[in-house]
């Protein structure tokens, strides 16, 4: 995809935003809902087949708008089932997207930013910089994208993948609103999960105008650690961020925060910083994801070892704290979140550079 000046992108439109564009257009709200019933319940995209719209309308859309999906440019399959597609965008931005199946669930973990500018140590994608937002087309159209791909609907939507989605924080909250939508993807508010670093202002606005699930990129236990591993800890410290996730879950019994815990070895492992974290959490409904450290290239860390990760995750069970470790997926393809699509890149680079070709 060049970078040109294109028509208005359909994607970008959650419900109340479809119905005003047609009434913008002169026609009816109804026909807005129809539109994102088409797209996203029925992937349809090419306006004559809608053919509950009139045949003015769709002339008048053909003339000034389009359905404008990510383009896949790589793909990877792992063994176990897990999929990782590298979407481009407009300008020659990369991003990823993950399937991961389980046998009760189908997840797809995408992307809010092209890069990261949050600099977390021990991240890939913070590694190669931060270029641009998502709009709220590229967000969705992930989804779309992986839906027609699969066959089949997901259960589950997280964004996890490359970027800090309360950074891109209108767009996101306009895709969420889509997946959750029953004329689009119909995923409840306990199935779409926003993973956040700590941008605890955004992380207010959010309990104001959505009910997504909350996850949080945690890491350490005390503010001394977590400065050195997630930078933005140091503007938004522990003594913030735990009281506005207690408030984001205000009101609904069946809300857990879940917390995401890379295990690094040597560095946020011991048994003591596991009381720390006991202790930290005392009082907020939680739920502790262990993060086996996924090593790459250049990076100065490595991952506890399984028996420390256990006995660190039974010290936080017998505290009453429900606690998992992530299984590791897609041990085959390159599963570190930002890496598959930072080695597309170097490949693409090589290649132009190989065939006389100019890289932008």
């Amino acid at each position: 995809m060049q970078c040109t000046e294109q028509k208005i992108n359909l994607l970008d439109f959650d419900r109340r935003g479809m119905e005003s564009f047609f009434e913008g257009l002169g026609a009816k709200a109804f026909n807005g809902r129809n539109v994102l019933k088409w797209i996203h319940k029925h992937g349809v995209t090419d306006f004559d087949a809608m053919t509950d719209l009139s045949k003015p309308l769709r002339g008048q859309l053909k003339a000034i708008a389009e359905v404008r999906v990510p383009e896949i440019v790589f793909e990877q399959p792992a063994l176990d089932g897990t999929h990782k597609w590298v979407l481009e965008l407009d300008c020659n931005n990369r991003i990823e997207s993950v399937f991961i199946p389980e046998p009760n669930r189908s997840t797809l973990c995408i992307s809010s930013q092209v890069g990261c500018a949050l600099d977390c140590s021990f991240c890939s994608t913070a590694q190669q910089g931060f270029n641009r937002n998502l709009t709220a087309a590229e967000i969705i159209g992930q989804v779309w994208v992986a839906e027609r791909e699969l066959g089949k609907s997901l259960t589950n939507v997280v964004l996890m993948g490359m970027g800090e989605p309360l950074a891109n924080f209108d767009p996101v909250v306009t895709a969420t609103n889509i997946m959750q939508d029953d004329l689009a993807y119909m995923l409840s508010k306990y199935r779409v999960t926003i993973s956040t670093s700590g941008i605890v202002p955004a992380l207010k606005q959010l309990k104001a105008l959505s009910e997504v699930s909350l996850a949080v990129s945690l890491h350490a236990p005390t503010n001394e650690l977590r400065d050195q591993l997630v930078p933005i800890n140091r503007k938004y410290p522990l003594e913030e961020l735990i009281p506005a996730c207690r408030d984001y879950l205000r009101g609904d019994k069946r809300r857990k925060v879940t917390w995401e815990y890379v295990m690094l070895d040597g560095v946020n492992d011991s048994d003591k910083q596991a009381k720390q974290l006991i202790r930290l959490l005392e009082g907020t409904p939680s739920k502790v994801n262990l993060i086996p450290f996924n090593p790459f290239p250049g990076t100065g860390y490595r991952c506890s070892p399984p028996e420390r990760i256990d006995a660190f995750r039974q010290r936080l069970v017998k505290a009453g704290i429900v606690t998992t470790t992530r299984k590791t997926r897609g041990e085959d393809i390159d599963a570190a979140c930002g890496q598959l699509v930072g080695r597309v890149k170097d490949q693409s680079r090589r290649e132009l550079k190989h065939s006389g070709g100019v890289v932008r």
